[in-house]
């Protein structure tokens, strides 16, 4: 049973089997034509305000020296991007890896006690299992360099 705004049960708004005769969507749209609603209401001024703006303020002179980037008072010369050592991004990437793998531990620490008291040593052994494969890439990634920085 829905229940109105005030708090009371409504009994009119709901039929038992509407959700089978129209679907899940159609029964439960009119609890969105308020969000629906809002959405327009938002689009609408966006773009009347861009169409307001456009129609109504100044245009600027073009001028070739207006329109050139500015860079501290230099001419911009050369590519806009600095290039970066892969090493970052495999730090990153690395950074990335462990700290996922390590946030799966967070779930198995908070149900552990109750899984060992009821016997089932398979979980302690299955984390064991996780924590080595996750230290033999840590060394292989450690043998590898990926942790040398001057390199």
């Amino acid at each position: 049973m829905f229940s109105s705004l005030d708090g009371q049960q409504n009994i009119n708004t709901f039929q038992p089997g509407a959700f089978r005769r129209t679907g899940f969507f159609a029964a439960m749209l009119p609890d969105y034509i308020p969000v629906l609603i809002q959405i327009l209401i938002a689009g609408a001024f966006a773009g009347a305000t861009l169409i307001a703006s456009a129609l109504l303020g100044k245009r600027a002179t073009s001028n070739p020296v207006k329109d050139s980037a500015y860079e501290c008072g230099m001419n911009p010369l050369g590519d806009g991007q600095a290039r970066f050592s892969v090493k970052f991004y495999l730090v990153a990437m690395l950074f990335v890896l462990f700290d996922i793998e390590v946030v799966f531990l967070f779930p198995w620490a908070a149900v552990y006690r109750n899984e060992i008291s009821q016997g089932e040593a398979v979980f302690f052994w299955s984390m064991l299992s996780f924590v080595i494969i996750l230290f033999l890439g840590y060394l292989y990634a450690w043998r590898k360099g990926a942790f040398e920085w001057r390199n």
